[in-house]
């Protein structure tokens, strides 16, 4: 390769670098330059020279060794001061931007962080107040109101039938007065009465009910549980409505107040069957808040639901108030009172009360405890 070749070469890749490394620091220019400095770059003299123009004048190759000369045009002396530029770009949102969002977001976040005035504050009754909240209903005397302490939503629910009116309900949140806010109202349709018709099943002499669990003492007699108001007031039971085939006589009763009662058989050739229906009664128990119960009846025969309370109250109107009982979702109606509350396993639970509603609705039923009975005369299941 000639010599002339050679230098035209030369030139031309010392152009190419010139070039290229001016759109370099063109684009990475950023230091401002002062009045006086633009005016001279204007005329293309730079005050700190002698005049003349500028002469861009390539360097000789690097030796093999040794540090390498700058290899670029020299560049105009306003251009000299440069920034380096980063190499990893920016998010894209200019600074005063990005402190705006960052203000806002930790605005945000403090609106988060902190609870709404508004915000629903939930009060906690103490099981002194939920008692006293408990007893004002009591005191207020409405017929037709049943309550119990919910454990769960730590209130009193008072529910009441369809005769309860609006100011009998204010009645009850004045009787209760501070403790107001322990109690929840609940609506039931139809009204709570004692389950007692005439009809098929034990006969009193003008009623009928439902006979419990038989039952014996310790001594081998014979007996059945049935509720106190069936008992209250009767003598002889039957088996019949015509009271042909005598069953026995009352033994005790306990209403209001409590709601169970026994009758002594005194019929020898009567049947005593240790079953309710199909299912073999072997223990008795409380139930738990939530347990599948099942009742049987004269009136509607055997219905299933859950215990939705313990430890209830129920005012049926003219003074019968009754305590201490399961609150459930089975369906009754009159003549199922006595009958037996139970477990498919063979668990005696209760003895019907009394409710709202019938099995074509549902309703509400309460039972009373057969454990209570079973302790208070001194007899057992079997």
């Amino acid at each position: 390769m000639s010599k002339a070749t050679n230098s035209m070469m030369m030139m031309m890749m010392v152009d190419t670098r010139r070039i290229e490394t001016e759109e370099r620091v063109r684009d990475r220019l950023t230091t401002p330059i002062g009045p006086k400095l633009a005016a001279a770059a204007a005329r293309g003299t730079d005050p700190r020279r002698p005049a003349g123009p500028l002469r861009i004048r390539s360097a000789p190759l690097a030796a093999p060794h040794g540090p390498r000369p700058h290899t670029g045009p020299r560049l105009p002396w306003w251009r000299n001061e440069v920034r380096i530029k980063r190499t990893t770009p920016r998010s894209g949102i200019a600074r005063p931007t990005r402190l705006v969002a960052l203000a806002s977001g930790l605005v945000a976040a403090a609106a988060f962080a902190v609870p709404s005035a508004n915000a629903t504050e939930v009060t906690t009754f103490s099981t002194a107040q939920l008692t006293k909240a408990s007893d004002s209903v009591l005191k207020a005397d409405i017929p037709g109101t049943a309550w119990a302490v919910d454990s769960k939503s730590n209130r009193v629910v008072v529910t009441v039938d369809s005769r309860v009116s609006q100011a009998e309900i204010d009645k009850i949140k004045q009787e209760a007065g501070a403790n107001a806010g322990a109690l929840t109202i609940k609506r039931t349709p139809g009204t709570f009465k004692k389950f007692i018709s005439g009809g098929d099943a034990i006969y009193a002499s003008g009623w009928r009910c439902s006979l419990g669990f038989n039952v014996q003492d310790n001594s081998g007699n014979y007996y059945f549980l049935t509720a106190g108001h069936c008992t209250d007031g009767a003598g002889t039971w039957w088996s019949n409505s015509s009271h042909t085939t005598t069953l026995g006589t009352t033994a005790g009763s306990s209403f209001p107040g409590n709601d169970y009662g026994i009758v002594r058989y005194t019929n020898g050739s009567v049947d005593k069957s240790g079953t309710v229906g199909s299912v073999d009664i072997t223990s008795a128990g409380t139930p738990s808040v939530g347990t599948t119960v099942y009742r049987r009846g004269s009136t509607t025969g055997t219905h299933s639901g859950r215990v939705t309370a313990l430890n209830a109250t129920v005012n049926y109107g003219g003074g019968d108030i009754v305590s201490g009982l399961i609150q459930t979702t089975v369906c009754a109606e009159p003549g199922d009172s006595g009958g037996p509350l139970y477990s498919n396993s063979g668990i005696a639970y209760g003895l019907t009360s009394g409710g709202s509603g019938d099995c074509t609705y549902g309703g509400t039923t309460f039972f009373q405890p057969v454990t209570e009975a079973l302790n208070a005369y001194g007899v057992h299941v079997y």
